[in-house]
């Protein structure tokens, strides 16, 4: 019984105000632990009338008919000799116990029992205070605390880990970031209620194997987290509320029984929500109890109470560093976990004041749970296959069949015997003979031709318009110098012959070189008279290249930067909103304009305004909207950026948007002119999945009961949507929505809070929907009609699946992304901004296999940019080109 046991492994990150658990199997596989279904569990304890204690989600709705007997944060009372809850006293060891007795009983229900486990704790935690946790794990029935040191073996039992050495371990072996021995690392760990700072050195491995990650200096905010800036929120929430229904204020504030502490408690939840939503929309809606219409919270609301609290963190963040005897520049790395750490604000206000580039994670709350793993021995992992030969991927052939009825002399096969030429041709004088076989032949030859031009027609409208590449090794084709320093960021784009790479100077300009695609020479070096703290995109745009800053703090100003492609010369330049976007056209840029709740049609080749439109309303004035392009099928066949949106979006008759207003209405409108084209009533919510694709406008619609609804709306003329798919029941979601093929659309749906029963729905006119399943997917992106479903946890990996939902290439370690719509890239690793060696491979979606291209040698990852031939990445001290592919 005991080998069944062995490999299976438990980390727990007992966190202030959430829980969360990882569980490993024996084959090294990890996935969250979910208790009561969820994989982030409240830390919140309630105790009922009869003295037994509840927890997580069931403490907290526990908690909204008696407020009294619920402590939310039991890890901030750690020194208190008692926490009373209703009429009763309890030791703090009592509360974390419960919660901890909670987890053991998932991971009892999910393996059959407890495994060996890692139970992280702060760093700056001293013996009394980890005393208490020991006390609290032999009273929910786990193994007595064990400490790892580097000093000797870890005796049996529960191991106590320091939070911030299993982040480090996770940054340093589950992403495989470089922190070489005796650099260091530091970890941002901005949780509910605290945050916490660390720099830790890497010290090698000690005598036992395990990572010598050792902390060097600690720090923190006792009173800063998510929990905080809740608070200050709210406290925005109640100025616009009081100013116009002071008494509903008053009673959410001041709450003198339970049916307003419950109130006060949905307000919270509420805005604890929105908070969160606002890292991903500008817009959130808040119900405030007492008001008949919703209160919408806005992304400059939450950056605007969060900036003078993140300053606070930033300036700890900045003492613990020196504390260490360290510069930023001098970390290794710079790595943030925590919830709240999903604020966009968060790493913009760290890069810019410490000019190092934070690696923040779309799931943070996992990696201090997950490196508390590596804490336990891993499975030895099973045998590698041997390398592909030369020139060859895994498992292809020396020689490939030629296709059924293909000459044999286009596959090197024997030469055909060639049928008889004809002879000279005849003179006026030849004989009558001769005269009719010389018409015959050019009666013979004429239909020849005839047939020639329509075999070549048929040829060419069913020839294959995205071959498979000819992928061949990686091969450095120039490196291209980026300066004195090792630069801040490396920003590259390409398109068609030109690549662009650019880098920050040390007075914040930005400077920009053109380069040859096929051939690295420089064509151009210029520096722009603008500006910025932070340098945040390069877009190669027909003509042009164009670089975007990124804003530092509320209300900044954006910069756009335009700049003639031939020359370098400056076009123009804009000054734009924080949340102001721009959509390329061929000629005109359109700006969405979210402070003049417009969008202005901008001449390309000057950033003259050419027309302007005002955003719809609803009846209560308000007029945000969302924008999309309408896609074409050129443009969704060529190159595509990670997150699987067209790198050259104009390719084709790229002309129009479609604008979803505050009322729902949708309104297609033409690029070029301005002039709005049709409209539709009652289409979307502003935050509904939807997409574009050449004549269709595809809606998530699940305002209804019974489930969500996916609508195809005809763009060629006004009537009511087709209902293309209808969700089983009402407890799914939907995660993404993409165009993947002419009049298709694939989602991704999941049962609410549960992406391990993830599928794909891919849903073509006219036919019935095809289905099936994903476990843990997360993004969509189109390869013509074949389709990339790809997962972040518990490791990065990419499945390529056909159109029937067969899986050409399954759990691929790492990333795919689109070259066109017949071939794609791999990259081995997840992207990211660090320097390292990156193992690329290519696909055609109809080959046998991947081939690896090899190495991508000291990469920012994050900075590539790649189209059918090339590619083109910064490094630590310059940008290198590279070829895997012939230039078409």
């Amino acid at each position: 019984m005991a080998g069944q046991h062995d490999g299976f492994a438990l980390g727990v990150d007992l966190g202030t105000s959430n829980t969360v658990a990882v569980l490993r199997w024996p084959d090294g596989r990890t996935r969250p632990l979910l208790v009561d279904g969820q994989p982030v569990v409240p830390s919140g304890v309630y105790a009922d009338t009869d003295g037994r204690l509840h927890v997580g989600r069931d403490a907290r709705r526990l908690a909204q008919a008696d407020p009294g007997r619920y402590e939310p944060n039991p890890k901030r009372r750690i020194d208190a000799p008692t926490v009373a809850l209703g009429d009763r006293e309890y030791a703090p060891a009592d509360l974390l116990a419960a919660i901890l007795h909670a987890v053991g009983q998932a991971a009892v229900a999910a393996v059959g029992f407890l495994p060996p486990a890692v139970l992280t704790c702060p760093a700056s935690w001293d013996e009394a205070r980890r005393q208490v946790l020991a006390d609290a794990l032999l009273r929910a029935g786990w193994p007595q605390a064990a400490e790892h040191t580097l000093s000797g073996p870890t005796p049996p039992g529960t191991r106590l880990l320091r939070e911030p050495v299993a982040a480090a371990r996770y940054y340093a072996q589950v992403l495989r970031r470089p922190v070489p021995v005796g650099g260091s690392i530091a970890v941002f760990d901005l949780g509910g209620g605290t945050l916490d700072v660390a720099v830790l050195r890497n010290e090698g491995a000690d005598p036992w194997g395990d990572s010598g990650f050792t902390v060097t200096a600690t720090g923190g905010v006792p009173d800063l987290g998510g929990l905080d800036l809740d608070a200050a929120l709210v406290a925005r929430l109640g100025e616009r509320v009081s100013a116009t229904d002071p008494q509903v204020w008053q009673r959410l504030t001041r709450p003198a029984d339970a049916p307003r502490w419950r109130d006060r408690h949905q307000l919270w939840e509420g805005v604890r929500e929105a908070r969160e939503m606002l890292s991903r929309a500008t817009v959130a809606p808040v119900v405030v109890p007492g008001l008949p219409a919703v209160v919408e919270l806005t992304r400059e609301d939450v950056e605007g109470v969060a900036a003078p609290l993140l300053a606070r963190a930033v300036a700890e963040t900045r003492r613990v560093i020196a504390a260490a005897g360290l510069t930023p520049d001098r970390l290794a790395g710079l790595f943030l976990v925590g919830g709240p750490t999903r604020m966009p604000l968060v790493a913009r206000m760290l890069h810019a004041e410490l000019g190092v580039a934070p690696t923040v994670l779309e799931q943070p709350e996992l990696p201090v749970a997950e490196g508390a793993l590596t804490d336990l021995p891993t499975p030895r992992p099973a045998p590698t296959s041997p390398p592909a030969p030369p020139g060859g991927g895994p498992g292809l052939p020396s020689t490939v069949p030629a296709p059924a009825g293909t000459p044999a002399t286009a596959w090197g096969g024997p030469t055909p015997v060639s049928p008889p030429m004809p002879g000279p041709p005849a003179t006026p004088g030849s004989p009558p003979a001769v005269r009719r076989r010389r018409a015959l032949w050019i009666t013979v030859a004429a239909v020849l031709a005839l047939a020639g031009v329509g075999v070549g027609a048929a040829l060419w409208f069913t020839r294959d318009r995205y071959p498979g590449l000819e992928f061949q090794n990686l091969a450095e084709v120039k490196r291209v110098r980026a300066g004195e320093d090792r630069p801040v960021e490396t920003l590259t784009a390409l398109l068609d012959d030109v690549g662009y790479a650019a880098y920050p100077l040390p007075d914040d300009r930005l400077e920009i070189v053109a380069v040859d695609a096929g051939t690295g020479r420089t064509r151009w070096r210029k520096q722009t008279t603008q500006t910025a703290q932070q340098w945040d995109a390069l877009v190669a745009v027909p003509g042009a290249v164009a670089a975007f800053s990124d804003p530092i703090g509320v209300d900044a100003p954006r910069e756009l930067v335009v700049r003639d492609a031939a020359s370098g010369e400056q076009r123009w330049s804009r000054s734009m909103g924080d949340d102001d976007r721009v959509i390329f056209g061929r000629d005109v840029a359109v700006l969405v304009d979210t402070t003049g709740n417009r969008l202005v049609g901008l001449r390309m080749r000057d950033g003259n305004q050419v027309w302007a439109q005002d955003n719809p309303r609803d009846s209560s004035g308000n007029a945000h909207s969302a924008v999309l392009p309408v896609e074409t099928a050129e443009a969704a066949g060529g190159p595509a950026y990670a997150d699987g949106t067209p790198r050259d979006p104009w390719r084709g008759k790229a002309d129009r948007l479609v604008q979803i207003g505050a009322d729902r209405s949708a309104r297609l409108i033409d690029l070029v002119e301005g002039t709005v084209l049709r409209s539709w009533p009652a289409v979307a919510d502003l935050d509904d999945p939807m997409v574009a694709r050449d004549d269709r406008l595809y809606v998530v619609d699940d305002a209804g009961v019974g489930g969500y609804r996916l609508l195809g709306y005809d763009l060629t003329r006004v009537a009511e949507p087709t209902v293309l798919h209808s969700a089983a029941d009402d407890g799914r979601r939907v995660a993404a929505l993409v165009a993947c093929g002419k009049h298709r659309a694939c989602l991704l749906e999941a049962p609410a809070g549960d992406a391990d029963r993830a599928e794909v729905v891919a849903v073509a006119e006219g036919e019935k929907a095809r289905r099936w399943a994903t476990p843990g997917a997360r993004e969509l992106v189109p390869v013509g009609a074949h389709l990339i479903v790809r997962r972040q946890f518990p490791e990065a990996t990419s499945t390529l699946f056909d159109p029937a939902g067969r899986a050409v290439l399954r759990d691929r370690s790492g990333v795919a992304v689109r070259l066109d719509a017949g071939n794609v890239l791999v990259f081995a690793d997840p992207l990211s901004g660090s320097e390292g060696n990156r193992s690329v491979a290519g696909l055609a979606v109809g080959g046998a296999g991947p081939v690896e291209l090899g190495l991508a040698e000291d990469v920012r990852s994050e900075s590539c940019s790649w189209n059918t031939s090339v590619l083109l990445c910064g490094a630590a001290t310059d940008f290198v080109l590279y070829r895997f592919a012939p230039t078409p």
